[in-house]
């Protein structure tokens, strides 16, 4: 495990302090850079899915005049909730494009005394990244059928699968900056607790429009500070043993 976490010797992190000084950094022209293209890509994805939903049923129903209409009134809102629904896996993968970025800011500002990241290969944490997103998806759409067949508590099982997806994978992905796979899902297990707890926080900011544009951002920046108190613990817990 790396020695990067006893120099700073931070207080106990409490339960909603990564979130919190995540939402602190907004300011940060590095985090607005990123919102704005966040912001961009939700556009193209939205708008995607829409014209996609309208054509889909044109080409299903061939209805012309006031049906056509209705149906593509319908169809547009059909497609606007499927996705903000899937929004998570596109936040996710947002936020996989740009983590590096994110992270280096919130350790400029945080934690200037860190060395600089030396983890996994880049080509390892693009296809971590790329499974994450994937995996998410995936989740996503078993949690959208739970909610058809189970209403209520297919939405209670869909937020919890969500918020597994997105918390473990925000984690391992910034651990990777710093170390190999498997000693980010080591440290995953170890404070499993925290990490699922931002990862529920973020599945619930998924399904709030446009507060779910901060989740690359928040959720990225929440991990780092989740990172920096998981290695002190381990550091401090490595140094009792001795």
């Amino acid at each position: 495990m790396l020695s990067v976490a006893v120099k700073c010797r931070p207080r106990r992190l409490f339960v909603l302090a990564p979130i919190a000084r995540s939402i602190s950094q907004l300011d940060d022209p590095s985090f607005r850079d990123v919102l704005v293209r966040s912001i961009a890509w939700s556009i193209v994805c939205f708008a995607a899915v829409d014209v996609a939903a309208i054509w889909g049923v044109h080409r299903l129903l061939e209805l012309h005049g006031l049906l056509a209409w209705g149906a593509d009134i319908l169809g547009s809102v059909g497609a606007s909730l499927l996705a903000l629904w899937f929004f998570l896996p596109v936040a996710t993968a947002i936020g996989m494009m740009y983590l590096d970025r994110i992270a280096r800011s919130v350790e400029h500002r945080f934690y200037p005394w860190l060395p600089p990241p030396n983890g996994a290969s880049l080509l390892e944490q693009a296809r971590d990244g790329a499974i994450v997103a994937v995996k998410v998806l995936a989740l996503n759409i078993v949690a959208l059928i739970l909610a058809f067949l189970l209403p209520g508590v297919g939405l209670i099982l869909g937020w919890m699968i969500a918020s597994y997806a997105i918390g473990r994978g925000l984690f391992v992905a910034v651990a990777m900056r710093r170390m190999p796979l498997p000693a980010a899902e080591s440290l995953y297990r170890a404070s499993r607790g925290i990490i699922l707890i931002q990862g529920a926080i973020l599945a619930l900011m998924a399904y709030v429009p446009i507060l779910n544009l901060l989740i690359p951002i928040v959720g990225t920046a929440a991990m780092v500070h989740v990172l920096v108190a998981a290695l002190s613990a381990a550091e401090r817990s490595g140094q009792k043993s001795v």
